[in-house]
């Protein structure tokens, strides 16, 4: 079934500590074009990063963003060095001592002199534990954006499979067609041969090949045959389970070729108007290949 390559996918995980938001988003494209936004304590996850997708996506404008910010509601803890403050205490009850001033307010003051109070400011953005957290969200949001991409598959095979089918109803018009437009040509030439038969220097074995050269010029038989079976290929190809824009595309490539070849080939009105019709079907057909995976 055809995938296409734009896409959305995102996944976010929330926690007292932090929040980590990642979004991946895909557009058309040739062949795998990557960028990659990451907080500095994923810089060296960079390699692994792109790996995962290059090999879920294979191919596409690719952009993914992880965003990293720590929870404001979180509280620093607070470590209260205890020798510092004793120290401190001391210190401040012999000054009380010494000039006869209150001890109310000891505690507290010593509480507050520098380095008794220490704050941790919990888990740090780094480390082995952090990435290992990282990268589920990673393959959720991947899973996310080849289940968007799927779906768009989906309708994009609808589409393109009532192009061809309008192309196979157009070519049943051409076979429809074909005998009438033979049996014109005939006639053609049987008022022709009237007309030259009694002409000085007429050669009638030469006349009967150029005229066998001439019905070989315009027989679309094998076209005709050769399209049928390149139609069925490019069905076939649709419903097979990997990826197969480009081979798809040099299938439509193909089909363009037998058409044009009826085309030129035909010398009938009524077959080139259904030529041109299965020309603009098959234009709608590339448009819609340039974003299949």
């Amino acid at each position: 079934m055809l995938q296409s390559m734009t896409g959305y996918g995102s996944a976010r995980l929330d926690t007292d500590q932090y929040s980590i938001n990642v979004e991946i988003r895909s557009l058309n494209s040739k062949g795998m074009d990557l960028t990659v936004r990451l907080p500095r304590f994923l810089s060296d996850r960079e390699y692994e990063v792109r790996t995962m997708l290059t090999k879920a996506l294979v191919r596409g404008k690719v952009s993914i963003c992880i965003d990293y910010s720590k929870n404001k509601a979180q509280k620093a803890k607070s470590n209260i060095n205890k020798e510092l403050l004793k120290a401190y205490y001391e210190e401040l009850n012999a000054a009380a001592d010494l000039v006869g001033g209150s001890k109310t307010d000891l505690f507290r003051l010593a509480l507050h002199m520098p380095d008794v109070l220490q704050q941790e400011q919990g888990e740090e953005e780094s480390g082995e534990a952090d990435w290992e957290v990282v990268q589920p969200l990673v393959q959720e949001a991947l899973d996310s954006i080849n289940s968007f991409r799927a779906d768009e598959g989906k309708a994009l095979t609808a589409e393109i499979m009532a192009y061809i089918d309008r192309i196979r109803i157009l070519l049943a018009e051409v076979e429809k067609q074909d005998p009438v437009r033979m049996e014109h040509i005939r006639n053609r030439i049987r008022g022709h041969i009237a007309e030259i038969s009694g002409a000085d220097h007429y050669d009638e074995n030469r006349f009967e090949q150029e005229m066998i050269y001439y019905m070989e010029k315009l027989d679309i038989a094998e076209e005709k045959v050769r399209l049928v079976n390149h139609l069925h290929y490019f069905t076939e190809t649709v419903y097979l389970p990997e990826p197969t824009g480009k081979k798809l595309g040099f299938i439509s490539q193909e089909i363009g070729r037998e058409i044009n070849t009826i085309g030129s080939k035909a010398n009938d009105a009524t077959i080139q108007h259904h030529v041109v019709e299965m020309k603009e079907e098959l234009e709608k057909i590339k448009e819609q290949i340039n974003n299949i995976l």
